[in-house]
């Protein structure tokens, strides 16, 4: 309502009610809104619009032109919060770059903000601006933090404490508005009870490799030596999980899991993710399989998908199938000796698929910082994840499923996309890698050039820096109904199907390729799930920079060493004794990229997750 008078009084309006003329009264003897002629126009010097909060930076949405935005200061807000709706005052120093302040809140929807306690004063926890209110919290121990409500400020929970790790989880959810990972899982009433007939697979000798800690196992392996054909076999989720069920829908709504240093919040409830579509150690389980032939240059000749009944005969970690790559065989049954017979030949044949992939593809060698938290959820160390052997043998088997499943599909269906970079990041990454004195051009083609670039890192001791520079070089993966291609792996169509139990997408690729049938609102579904991938990304980092915080408030004044990773903002991160850890330096004088140094912690800020450091002088 309140909007809509705005609205007409901005666009000079003369239908305006009664009841909008004695709301306009107030404003009109304060000289905001001035009537001439029957005429109802806002004072120049005033904007009306809504608040938006973004990045610890404040805009006001004109409602004279959506396009329109003014930089407000996050200090004169006056309580005034994200999406409200506002009345500000243009300021004119030209020394400032705030362009308006917020003269009166109009309207403000009733919604649950998380905020904390200091010093007597609330502040939110995303932004922390200070929220104006006449409730008392003096009383309110320090670092408190609740669930309020942003108009009666009404406690509507109690979340503990910023000194206790435990409630760093819960933080990172609702900031991210992923509170339904903490409701009750669905009741769910799982049977392998198909009564339609399913190829009996069971006398293979399938395995799964996985990290030593999985207990959702997705995916089993087997190879025919003598045939030189790959089984993928995929749990089954589909068949459980029925389309527009209870549970779908929730799927849907989630779209992924969440992995969390210390645990799994788990997209499908723990009795079908962790039990009945688990492919488990010696127990039967329904699988979608791909059956697909290779010839003798490793080539795909033909696949056949079809709905089967497997057993998994065991079970390994990547540890276990390394160490018998490079000939370890440890100690071993005659289960173990007969998957061993054709693990080894099937890893000689994914390294010359592989070989033969990265022609158009490319090799990022990058490592993967694993937080280990003890029981009290503190950060102790940090375990490095890199690509080994065992994980180069099942991501080409993987490769292998999800082109074929691609290619099943029609025109319109569910694919996995990465479009090529631009001209300008492509320039922009080329003038990155010279300044660090690797003398590189722009070749005839985007392939050319980082293939280029990435030769020429092998001679330095930054191939894995400048691999992360190309990496950012890039446009995001993301799913569409048309296929764009996937740039990033040098395939002309691909899609996701190898890992139902934790991707939305997996799944309803499954009941696509098997009811022939696209679903209507698939746009809806691709540009969803997206997003939402995008966005747990940024919880899980958001969850593990904090207990980085923590870690760092425990060693403030100590001395560690660091390298530049950021020359605009002035960020370096440890590399050696808490690798990823991420510092703003307080000292930082353009100092070069990916240069070594070390950095004293100077202070922490565990809410805003805020560590400054200073730059030590040799």
């Amino acid at each position: 309502m309140i909007q809509t008078i705005f609205r007409k009084v901005i666009c000079g309006s003369e239908d305006l009610t009664q009841n909008d003329k004695e709301y306009l009264e107030p404003f009109i003897k304060d000289d905001i809104v001035s009537l001439e002629n029957d005429i109802y126009k806002l004072n120049s010097k005033y904007r009306v619009g809504i608040i938006k909060i973004k990045n610890k930076s404040v805009t006001l949405n004109d409602l004279d032109n959506e396009h329109k935005t003014l930089k407000l200061d996050m200090n004169e807000l006056k309580g005034a919060y994200n999406n409200d709706l506002v009345l500000v005052k243009r300021i004119f120093n030209p020394r400032s770059s705030f362009k308006a302040k917020v003269e009166q809140i109009l309207y403000t929807n009733a919604t649950s903000l998380l905020v904390y306690v200091n010093e007597g004063e609330i502040f939110s926890v995303k932004e922390a601006i200070k929220l104006e209110t006449k409730k008392d919290f003096s009383s309110f121990t320090n670092g408190n933090i609740y669930v309020i409500n942003s108009k009666t400020f009404e406690i509507e929970k109690e979340v503990g404490n910023i000194k206790e790790p435990k409630v760093d989880q819960y933080i990172s959810l609702f900031l991210y508005d992923e509170l339904i990972r903490l409701e009750k899982y669905l009741e769910v009433e799982a049977k392998m009870d198909d009564t339609n007939e399913r190829v009996d697979l069971t006398n293979l000798c399938f395995t799964t490799i996985d990290p030593a800690s999985a207990k959702d196992h997705d995916d089993a392996i087997y190879f025919d030596v003598n045939e030189n054909i790959l089984y993928v076999a995929i749990a089954d989720v589909s068949y459980f999980v029925k389309e527009n069920s209870p549970l779908d829908k929730q799927a849907l709504q989630k779209s992924t899991s969440i992995y969390l240093p210390n645990k799994v919040l788990p997209m499908l409830p723990p009795s079908l993710s962790e039990e009945m579509c688990s492919l488990k150690e010696n127990v039967n389980r329904y699988a979608y399989v791909f059956k697909i032939y290779l010839n003798s240059n490793y080539e795909i000749e033909k696949s056949e998908l079809f709905e089967a009944i497997i057993k998994s005969h065991r079970k390994f970690s990547y540890g276990r199938i390394d160490r018998v790559i490079e000939g370890q065989l440890d100690k071993y049954n005659e289960t173990e000796k007969q998957i061993f017979d054709y693990i080894l030949p099937l890893y000689e044949i994914t390294k010359k698929i592989r070989v033969k992939r990265l022609q158009k593809g490319y090799d990022f060698i990058s490592k993967e910082y694993r937080q280990k938290l003890n029981h009290n959820l503190e950060l102790e160390g940090i375990s490095v994840e890199e690509s080994t052997a065992s994980h180069q043998l099942i991501e080409e088997c993987m490769l292998l499923a999800n082109i074929e499943a691609s290619k099943k599909l029609a025109n319109v269906g569910i694919f996995r996309i990465h479009e090529e970079p631009s001209f300008q990041s492509l320039s922009k990454l080329v003038d990155e890698v010279n300044l660090l004195g690797i003398k590189a051009e722009i070749k005839s083609s985007v392939h050319e050039t980082i293939t280029h670039i990435q030769a020429k890192a092998k001679n330095t001791l930054l191939l894995e820096e400048i691999n992360d520079l190309i990496i950012k070089s890039q446009s995001q993966a993301k799913y569409s109904s048309k296929n764009l291609g996937h740039f990033g792996l040098g395939f002309d169509s691909y899609s996701h199907f190898t890992s139902p139990i934790r991707r939305y997408s997996d799944l309803v690729l499954h009941r696509m390729l098997k009811s022939k049938r696209t679903p209507g609102d698939i746009d809806e579904i691709c540009e969803h799930i997206s997003t939402n991938e995008r966005k747990v990304d940024q919880l899980v980092w958001d969850y593990e920079d904090r207990k980085y915080a923590r870690w760092a408030e425990n060693h403030v004044g100590e001395e560690f060493k660091a390298q530049i990773v950021d020359i605009d903002r002035g960020f370096a991160k440890f590399y050696k004794d808490m690798p990823g850890l991420r510092v703003h330096l307080d000292n930082y004088r353009g100092e070069k990229l990916f240069l070594k140094i070390k950095v004293i912690i100077k202070s922490v800020d565990v809410i805003s997750k805020n560590i400054v450091g200073s730059i030590k002088n040799v």
